[in-house]
């Protein structure tokens, strides 16, 4: 799988790009039909010290692209969050191409 980086207003980071790519890596092995994914490092300026750092993950695959997004005060967490919803929508997507 393909998986590009994309940094809006954000210094590009080896260790964050090592741990998405650790989490897809385990998402492509159990999901083989996914083809490429886009992943985004976004800041927002938020009165909240709760929120600020957004991980967004779009994933091509057969049919309709998955995507999720997560705005938490870590890059961290907030790429933890975004698997988990990824991985929930995948489980859902091979649900419904299994019973067809």
């Amino acid at each position: 799988m393909d998986i590009n980086f994309n940094y809006v207003h954000v210094t590009a980071s080896e260790r964050l790009e090592e741990l998405v790519t650790k989490k897809l890596e385990k998402l492509e092995n159990r999901y083989d039909w996914i083809v490429r994914g886009e992943v985004f490092f976004k800041t927002e300026n938020t009165s909240s010290p709760e929120t600020g750092m957004i991980c967004e993950i779009k994933l091509s695959a057969p049919g309709q692209n998955v995507f999720a997004s997560s705005n938490e005060k870590s890059f961290e967490m907030a790429i933890s969050n975004t698997a988990d919803d990824i991985k929930r929508q995948l489980q859902k997507k091979k649900e419904k191409m299994s019973t067809r």
